[in-house]
């Protein structure tokens, strides 16, 4: 496959027409007093790098993941006067010029009414920007709420896409347990949407190892533009990660840990071998991350059936089965293990 470059939508068709038709008059709604709703966060298992379309948050492939139960972000809203949004993150309120709050009013700013203003508080469980999908449960968490305060009433499908444009993992930050994001081929991406897998897995676990909760330097927006601009490696990319999505949902169907778990290891470290390979080079581990990595590897050599995944950042995400928890987390001591399906 040759590379993938970004392209622009129909010239009649913009982000704020597309917005307008999905809510239609409910765009005016007289809102609710305030409103609240949580969304989880998610660890993809096979991986999203890269963009077809940016001002849609188009993905170049599909993708599937595994939500994180009761770690994510709780989203409270509330009607204010004044000419600009309020928001605070984790109790703390954040100046206008904040990246965090410029996105979050863009987004806001495009379904509410004009002139209406919100205050949001925001409670993240996962460390913020730190590769652990923050953005995904924060911008789920605020399509909900917002869905909830403007009584849009609107299906999964479309709340599915209006969280898309806010971060792309948003799209399946919806449900908990495994969610398909498909990569769609409409201009405007009302195809790009996911969906539950209705799969239930009650022995998986997930555990997270958190080397930095910083926020990463590279955003995943510009580390995805930078390497689809510069990776040669990049052009193999978007068929091993069709490939690798179809196998990991086959996996997934006959619950078969092993290949489900191998195939979103080698997915992770495919991904960061094309960011390695732009330039600048783009590297998300740091040095604690790669001795967990071989930690990993020399348990799994010894018996162990221990994996992880990582996205655009320095953490692992571990993955392995109820019966063998004891162990990992006698080798890890800082291990977080959660169990997607409580």
């Amino acid at each position: 496959m040759g590379t993938i470059k970004a392209s622009a939508p129909p010239s009649n068709i913009t982000v704020e027409k597309w917005v307008d038709h999905i809510l239609g008059d409910a765009k005016v709604n007289t809102p609710a007093a305030q409103a609240s709703a949580y969304a989880p966060s998610n660890i993809a298992l096979s991986k999203y790098w890269g963009k077809r379309e940016a001002s849609f948050n188009l993905p170049v492939t599909g993708s599937v993941s595994i939500s994180l139960a009761d770690h994510g972000t709780q989203t409270d809203l509330c009607i204010i006067d004044g000419p600009k949004h309020q928001v605070s993150l984790n109790g703390k309120g954040l100046d206008a010029s904040d990246g965090f709050v410029i996105k979050l009013s863009q987004w806001l700013d495009r379904v509410l009414p004009k002139n209406l203003k919100l205050g949001v508080d925001t409670i993240n469980t996962v460390p913020t920007a730190a590769g652990l999908a923050s953005s995904a449960s924060g911008f789920a968490a605020l399509t909900l709420s917002t869905n909830s305060l403007m009584g849009w009433n609107l299906p999964q499908h479309q709340l599915s896409a209006l969280a898309r444009l806010g971060s792309g993992s948003a799209s399946r930050s919806l449900w908990h347990g495994f969610v398909k994001w498909h990569a769609g081929q409409l201009p405007d991406g009302s195809d790009s949407v996911a969906n539950p897998l209705d799969h239930q897995w009650p022995d998986l676990r997930v555990g997270l190892l958190t080397v930095s909760s910083h926020t990463k330097a590279v955003s995943s927006r510009e580390g995805m533009a930078r390497t689809i601009a510069t990776s040669k490696l990049y052009k193999q990319w978007p068929q091993q990660a069709q490939n690798d999505l179809a196998t990991i949902e086959a996996a997934i169907a006959m619950g078969d840990f092993e290949t489900m778990a191998k195939t979103a290891e080698h997915n992770a470290m495919s991904m960061h071998a094309t960011m390695a390979s732009a330039w600048p080079p783009l590297i998300y581990w740091q040095p604690e991350s790669l001795s967990q990595m071989q930690k990993v590897w020399q348990l799994r050599a010894q018996g162990l059936p221990l994996y992880f995944t990582m996205d655009a950042g320095p953490n692992l995400k571990l993955l392995f089965e109820a019966k063998h928890q004891a162990d990992v987390e006698s080798a890890f001591e800082t291990v977080k293990v959660i169990t997607p399906f409580q």
